[in-house]
């Protein structure tokens, strides 16, 4: 399932499914994608708040419901991650939302919905910046808009120039893009919602873990063995997740040499996407090549329509 592709002048659906903003960083994203050329429709729930969630998980899920039911809506932008989007799996419609195909953009926390909306609906969803992100960033705005816009042919998704990749494993593998945030993926195991790694290619990203900490997500993966299902591995940006000293601590790389590398599956890191900048758009559920050596990520079908 595919949502139309933007166009100048469409109306984007902005929504709070996970913990809240301020108004001031909401009212800033929006004036950007005003002045980009685009519509806006506000989420009835767009500025609750309770506590460290964007308000209650009801009114939460009903405001993705509307945006899917909503005709005038053409893409739906989740304003920030935080915490709570695993809490509103329960409460959403999936035939509804298969029968309403939209765009669906997000990342971090909005890792659970990306997963889930391609595995229960077969729609493709995008790991994307939010509406609070720094839309301003040329490399990050215009991955997102060609992604968006242009991706009803097969493209090639790679770093800027000044951005290199490092190969860990050569090969080159097709198959469904999935994944997103490393923990969140972890905390999906043993749910309904539990994430289907088998013959994938998997993207990880992370933020503000030590490495013990990445050690011990990527171990419960392994222990799973859900990784050992993937037919390729791209490892995004781990920012703040290195540590000023070592003396008692595995460096992140490491912990990725340990747990990883001998997967004998094709694997690259220095991928730019994640909760850093740039920020490249990636097409969850798409299916895609991956080439290592070469750390590029050839998209092989229409990702909109």
């Amino acid at each position: 399932m595919l949502g139309k592709r933007l166009c100048l002048g469409d109306t984007i659906g902005l929504i709070s499914p996970a913990s809240p903003e301020n108004i001031e960083s909401i009212q800033k994203g929006i004036s950007f994608l005003k002045n980009q050329g685009f519509n806006i429709i506000e989420g009835t729930h767009l500025y609750d708040n309770w506590g460290y969630l964007a308000g209650k998980d009801k009114d939460r899920a009903s405001d993705i419901m509307e945006m899917f039911k909503n005709q005038d809506v053409d893409m739906i932008l989740c304003i920030r991650g935080g915490y709570g989007s695993s809490r509103l799996l329960p409460y959403l419609d999936y035939d509804m939302i298969k029968t309403h195909p939209k765009i669906f953009a997000g990342f971090s926390d909005i890792t659970v919905f990306l997963n889930s909306f391609y595995e229960k609906c077969e729609l493709t969803t995008f790991h994307s910046p939010m509406g609070s992100s720094k839309l301003e960033d040329i490399e990050t705005f215009k991955s997102f808009m060609f992604t968006l816009m242009e991706g009803y042919k097969p493209y090639t998704i790679k770093n800027p120039p000044e951005f290199t990749t490092q190969c860990i494993v050569k090969g080159v593998v097709e198959g469904n893009l999935i994944g997103g945030n490393l923990g969140l993926i972890c905390n999906s195991l043993g749910t309904p919602y539990e994430i289907d790694m088998k013959d994938k290619i998997i993207f990880l990203e992370e933020v503000g873990e030590e490495p013990y900490r990445v050690d011990r997500i990527l171990t419960q993966l392994l222990l799973a063995e859900k990784l050992q299902q993937c037919k390729g591995i791209i490892l995004g940006q781990f920012k703040g997740c290195d540590l000023p000293h070592y003396e008692k601590s595995l460096t992140l790389q490491e912990v990725f040499q340990d747990r990883l590398y001998n997967l004998d599956i094709p694997i690259f890191s220095g991928f730019c996407s994640g909760h850093d900048y740039p920020k490249l758009t990636l097409p969850i559920g798409a299916i895609v090549k991956m080439d290592s050596e070469a750390g590029v990520i050839h998209v092989t079908e229409a990702v909109v329509r």
